[in-house]
C-alpha cells in the first residue's frame, strides 16, 4: 500500500497543474449543484438573469487553476472580484466560496504574514456578506460563522509547516548522505595513505635485504662459492617477495576498480622522439635538440623527463593558440639535466583553466629526485619550462 502512495505521489509531482484540477473539481461540482437550487428559489438574487451568476462564477473559479504557482495574486483577485460584487449590492453565491479556496492556497503555501493577512481579509469579507444578508445580524452568529474560516486558515498553516518540516528532513538526509560520502572518501584516502607507507616500508626492507646478501656474495665468491650461491638465492627470493607484495599493494592502490591493463615498460628518454613526432602530427611544429654528453639516469628519472616534456607540450597544444611553435632542450651537464620547453604561444594572455595540476604534477615529480621545475609566461610571449634534475648521484643517495 505503501508503494501505491509513493507511486502516487511521484506522479502528483510530475503532474502538479492536473492534480490542482482534481482537487478543485468537487468544489465546482458543488457549486454547480447549490446554484442550481438557489436559482430555483422565487426572488433569488433580485431576479437577476441565471447567465450573469454563470459568468461571475467562471470568473471565480477560473484564477483558482493558478493558486498553487501564484497564490497571493490569485487570493487578490477572487478576494477583489468579491469585494466588487458587494459594493455592487449583488447576493452572495456558493462561487464566493473561492476566497476561503484561495486564503488556504495563501496560508499553505506563504510566508506566515501573508497567511495572517488572507485570514484578516477573508474575515473581514465574511463579516461583510454576513451584514447583507441577515437583516438582523448578531455577533454570537457571526462567531460561529467564523469558526468555519477559522478551520480553513489553520488546515493550511498546518499543511505550510508540514511541508517545511518535510523539506527539512529531506535536506538533512542529504546533507547527511553527502557528508557520508565525504567521509568514505576521505577514510579511502587515508587507507590509501597508510598502504602508501607500508609499500615504503616493504620495497625499503627488502631491497635492504637485498643488498646485503648481494655485499655478502660479492664478498664470498671466490673464497666460499657456495655461501655466494646461497647469498644469491636469498636475493632471488627476498626480490620475488618484495615484487608480489608491491603488486598486491599497488592493486588494492588502483583507483579504477579492478580494470586489468596490459603490463608495459613505461616510457623514457629513448620515447621522447616518438613524442615529439606525434605532437608534430596533432600540428604543433617542434624543434627537439640534445646538448651535451648524455648520461645514463635511472628509470624513474627518465620517466619523469618524460612526463615533464609530455604535459609542457599539452599545455602548448591546449593554450598556445593557433600559429604557435614549440622547442625542447635536454642540457646535460655535470652536475645537473636542463630540460627546457618554450613555445611562442599567447604566453600570459593564455585564459588560465581551473581544476588545471600539470604544473603542480611536474614539480611533485621532480622533487621526488631532488630537482626543481620553474614555468610561467615569457618576455616577449610564449610560455616556458625550465626543469632541473641532478645526475651522477646514485637515486638510494638521493632518496635518502
Amino acid at each position: 500500500m505503501g508503494g501505491v502512495f509513493g507511486r502516487f505521489r511521484a506522479w502528483g509531482r510530475r503532474h502538479p497543474g492536473i492534480v490542482s484540477a482534481l482537487w478543485l473539481a468537487p468544489f465546482v461540482g458543488l457549486c454547480l449543484l447549490f446554484l442550481g437550487l438557489y436559482a430555483s428559489m422565487p426572488g433569488f438574487a433580485g431576479g437577476a438573469p441565471f447567465w450573469w451568476y454563470a459568468v461571475l462564477g467562471v470568473v471565480l473559479v477560473v484564477p483558482l487553476f493558478w493558486r498553487r504557482r501564484r497564490p497571493r495574486e490569485v487570493f487578490a483577485a477572487v478576494s477583489g472580484i468579491s469585494f466588487v460584487q458587494w459594493c455592487l449590492g449583488v447576493e452572495p453565491t456558493p462561487f464566493n466560496l473561492a476566497v476561503l479556496v484561495a486564503m488556504y492556497a495563501v496560508a499553505s503555501l506563504c510566508s506566515v504574514r501573508w497567511a495572517v493577512a488572507a485570514g484578516l481579509a477573508a474575515e473581514l469579507g465574511l463579516a461583510l456578506a454576513f451584514g447583507r444578508i441577515t437583516e438582523n445580524p448578531d455577533f454570537e452568529t457571526w462567531a460561529s460563522t467564523s469558526v468555519f474560516v477559522v478551520a480553513i486558515w489553520i488546515a493550511g498553516i498546518y499543511a505550510n509547516t508540514r511541508q517545511r518540516y518535510l523539506e527539512g528532513l529531506e535536506e538533512r538526509a542529504e546533507r547527511a548522505e553527502r557528508e557520508r560520502d565525504q567521509q568514505a572518501r576521505l577514510a579511502a584516502a587515508e587507507e590509501r595513505a597508510r598502504i602508501a607507507r607500508e609499500l615504503h616500508d616493504v620495497v625499503a626492507h627488502n631491497v635492504s635485504v637485498m643488498i646485503v646478501q648481494a655485499d655478502g656474495a660479492a664478498y664470498a665468491i671466490d673464497g666460499d662459492p657456495e655461501q655466494a650461491r646461497q647469498a644469491v638465492r636469498a636475493i632471488s627470493a627476498t626480490g620475488r617477495r618484495a615484487l608480489a607484495e608491491m603488486r598486491r599493494m599497488v592493486g588494492v592502490l588502483r583507483a579504477d576498480g579492478g580494470e586489468t591493463e596490459d603490463y608495459a615498460p613505461q616510457p623514457g628518454l629513448a620515447e621522447l622522439d616518438d613524442l615529439v613526432a606525434r605532437v608534430r602530427l596533432s600540428g604543433l611544429p617542434v624543434e627537439f635538440r640534445v646538448t651535451g654528453d648524455p648520461v645514463e639516469l635511472p628509470e624513474g628519472e627518465e620517466l619523469t623527463v618524460y612526463r615533464i616534456v609530455q604535459e609542457a607540450l599539452t599545455n602548448t597544444i591546449k593554450h598556445g593558440g593557433p600559429g604557435s611553435a614549440a622547442s625542447v632542450e635536454l642540457e646535460y651537464g655535470p652536475r645537473e639535466l636542463v630540460v627546457r620547453v618554450r613555445d611562442d604561444g599567447r604566453g600570459a594572455a593564455a585564459r588560465q583553466r581551473p581544476g588545471g595540476h600539470g604544473l603542480v604534477g611536474m614539480r611533485e615529480r621532480a622533487a621526488v629526485f631532488g630537482g626543481t621545475v620553474q614555468a610561467g609566461p615569457r618576455q616577449g610571449g610564449g610560455f616556458g619550462v625550465v626543469a632541473r634534475l641532478p645526475v651522477g648521484e646514485p637515486g638510494a643517495d638521493r632518496a635518502a
